[in-house]
């Protein structure tokens, strides 16, 4: 739970330092701002998603099967990999689209659409976050998955002021900090990752991704996602 709220607010942060710092406040802020319905779906969708991955390692850990946990692992990586570049593509060239559908107003849509290109330029590594903080949570360590989410949210805040106040980037300013630190906390959880030797072998030849595994992880993460979007 605290997990989701601290994602969602990566946008709130967005909001209050674009509102209070950019040269253009208030469209500034109204630009974050429009965004945080998608932005709140889509977090809901990804944290749903890594239920898939959460569920498979946790049998798979329980039965004592390391060879099919770490094609779990593998396949998860992978999957989130190709998703992430699914999206990217859906939201750099459909952001304004989007926007328009959702009718937000003409004085702060490019803003708008500028702020969500770059979010989703970043999105592989929020959703490859997503994807091994469900299979660490599969494996027993919630903790890790959490702490690492509070530095990546408290470096969000910083970056947010570093390039808003400091550097007057505006809204490109606080996208750029959200991509960074959502990147930040994916790669603390490879490293976990590359830690737990213990319960299967991470490594670049094991890379692959198996059509049986993916099809469990996206039956139970699908349902999953779409209720919670």
């Amino acid at each position: 739970m605290l997990s989701n709220i601290l994602q969602l607010l990566y946008n709130a942060a967005d909001l209050v330092v674009v509102g209070r710092f950019a040269k253009n406040g208030l469209y500034a802020q109204g630009a974050v701002g429009s965004t945080a319905a998608l932005i709140n779906l889509l977090v809901n969708l990804f944290m749903g998603l890594s239920v898939g991955a959460n569920v498979q390692a946790a049998r798979e850990r329980g039965a004592g099967l390391h060879e099919e946990l770490s094609r779990t692992v593998h396949t998860a990586m992978l999957l989130s990999v190709v998703g992430g570049v699914l999206l990217v593509f859906v939201g750099v060239f459909g952001a304004k689209k989007i926007l328009t559908l959702m009718g937000s107003p003409e004085a702060i849509i490019d803003q708008a659409a500028l702020y969500l290109r770059i979010y989703f330029l970043g999105i592989v590594g929020f959703f490859f976050y997503n994807m091994l903080s469900g299979v660490l949570r599969g494996l027993g360590d919630s903790a890790s998955a959490l702490v690492f989410l509070l530095v990546a949210a408290a470096l969000n805040v910083i970056l947010d002021l570093v390039f808003v106040a400091g550097f007057g980037m505006g809204v490109s300013g606080v996208a750029l900090a959200t991509i960074i630190a959502q990147g930040i906390s994916a790669v603390f959880c490879f490293i976990k990752l590359m830690r737990m030797g213990e319960h299967f072998d991470l490594n670049r030849a094991s890379l692959k991704l198996d059509k049986a595994v993916a099809s469990r992880i996206i039956q139970i993460g699908i349902p999953s996602g779409i209720t919670q979007a």
